[in-house]
């Protein structure tokens, strides 16, 4: 296979594995919480954890070396500015996902230690799960604006 295409094709591969994975974990999370069952939260946030460490942080590590090799393949200036703003874009993503990973994580033990002990889910579990919920709209936002970006490439004037 042509290089330029085995990058290309990994590269939609990871941001499809990245995109999928954070809707379908979001998805069960917010499900699970409605639900405010301990045990539920738990068996759920547990798998979010997981398929964050086995999914969405490789996808996350891929994305950046594919696309400087199809940036460098393809002929463009690092510095075009429909790449710049993708860099910053993939940027606030990641700003929002790392303490999304970290509260995800304390939701999960919170969620553990109320069903071990028979008690409801504690106020502090729905207080992270707020924030929580919050990050994940400017990561999506700048995420669905980086496919924009990456099929549009439009001249943005700066």
């Amino acid at each position: 296979m042509d290089p330029y295409l085995a990058v290309k094709w990994l590269h939609i591969l990871s941001s499809t594995v990245l995109f999928g994975t954070g809707i379908g974990t979001a998805f069960q999370m917010v499900w699970a919480m409605r639900r405010g069952e301990p045990r539920i939260v738990h068996g759920v946030a547990t798998g979010v954890v997981v398929a964050d460490w086995i999914f969405t942080t490789p996808a996350g590590f891929i994305q950046p070396i594919t696309g400087a090799i199809l940036v460098h393949f393809s002929g463009f200036s690092f510095f075009e500015p429909w790449l710049v703003a993708t860099y910053g874009l993939y940027l606030l993503a990641l700003a929002c996902w790392l303490p999304v990973v970290a509260l995800q994580i304390r939701i999960r033990d919170l969620a553990r230690a109320a069903a071990s002990g028979g008690e409801a889910l504690p106020d502090e579990a729905r207080r992270l799960y707020r924030i929580w919920f919050a990050l994940g709209w400017p990561a999506f936002g700048a995420l669905v604006a980086v496919f924009w970006l990456m099929v549009a490439r439009p001249d943005l004037g700066f």
